[in-house]
């Protein structure tokens, strides 16, 4: 992975692509097996690639310490390893057939073997935390409760008189934002950061996770240079927040909410219901949103110390407000 950043932040740079080398290079050790079956489906999505965004947050938190302390690289491992895992379940539980460019596991080996693979990489990254210290390990069950729930929270959708889009902003932070405010914490702790900076960046962390996954909601259907196709969560008739807000609108017209209602499996009405979703307000407001969560990032950065770290940090909130592929 390549971390792109302005000029005067080369040095940084460079410490961070040296440091996702050495967390690709233990990721790809902590996952081996001797049986081969759990080796081979455990290295399917980890040799699939990905942005490697959360261990990319834990060693931008670790500037504000020691970078170089010796939990840092094993908590980015298992904050990649956690995320990994719960892609496993998801592709089950949404029954998907493609991940990362790839067939899914579930798809290709089954939903028992693709459950239990994620099962896995838990226990892998808990062998990790095992050696990091009772309050690592705490981080980790405080997440992963986060991340049960944002996931139930989403499957069983908004109770009665419950704001849909304010369930969705909920949804987004057990499910996302979690794990990436739990990679600052890592990153902070274990580099020796104060319990408030830590906090402080832990926050930050959370609203940039959620903003980065708002940011993927408008990809899905305004972007044709993303990497996938357009309007996947329309076929899968998942109602992101532009689509949330759409149905939200007394001025939709019902064509548009007949098709939003349900998956979109018909490739004209798909393309019917995308051209609409793109030109209606909603997704100007749906950006207004993602604004709002950047935003919100920015100001949990003006309390941290003036240094290389924090520039790329306020660059980061740039890059999510402005993403574009």
């Amino acid at each position: 992975m390549t971390v792109l950043f302005p000029n005067d932040l080369a040095a940084l740079e460079a410490h961070l692509v040296a440091g996702l080398a050495a967390v690709e290079n233990q990721l790809r050790a902590e996952i081996k097996s001797d049986y081969e079956l759990a080796d081979i489906t455990a290295r399917h999505l980890v040799e699939a690639g990905g942005k490697r965004f959360r261990p990319l947050m834990v060693l931008l938190a670790a500037q504000f310490g020691d970078p170089n302390a010796k939990g840092v690289i094993p908590s980015a491992v298992v904050v990649e390893l956690t995320h990994l895992a719960t892609l496993y379940h998801d592709d089950v539980m949404d029954e998907a057939t493609v991940r990362r460019g790839a067939q899914s596991a579930n798809s290709r080996w089954g939903n028992t073997v693709a459950i239990l693979s994620g099962d896995f990489l838990f226990a892998r990254s808990s062998k990790i935390l095992a050696d990091l210290g009772p309050q690592a390990v705490r981080i980790q069950a405080e997440t992963f409760e986060r991340l049960v729930i944002g996931q139930l929270r989403e499957t069983t959708g908004p109770v009665n008189g419950e704001d849909p889009v304010q369930h969705h902003l909920d949804v987004l932070a057990g499910k996302t934002g979690s794990l990436i405010a739990a990679a600052g914490r890592y990153g902070a702790l274990m580099s020796g950061v104060s319990e408030e900076l830590t906090e402080q960046i832990a926050q930050f962390g959370e609203a940039i996770g959620i903003a980065f996954q708002l940011s993927d909601d408008l990809l899905d259907i305004q972007s044709n240079n993303s990497g996938k196709t357009p309007g996947t969560d329309l076929r899968e008739g998942i109602k992101t927040l532009p689509v949330l807000l759409a149905l939200a609108d007394p001025n939709t017209t019902d064509r548009l909410r007949e098709l939003l209602s349900k998956p979109i499996v018909d490739d004209a009405q798909h393309s019917e219901a995308l051209n609409a979703l793109r030109a209606h307000p909603a997704m100007a407001q749906a950006h207004e949103v993602l604004i709002q969560w950047t935003d919100k990032a920015r100001m949990l950065l003006s309390d941290l110390p003036e240094s290389e770290a924090k520039a790329a940090l306020f660059t980061l909130c740039d890059s999510v407000a402005n993403r574009d592929v």
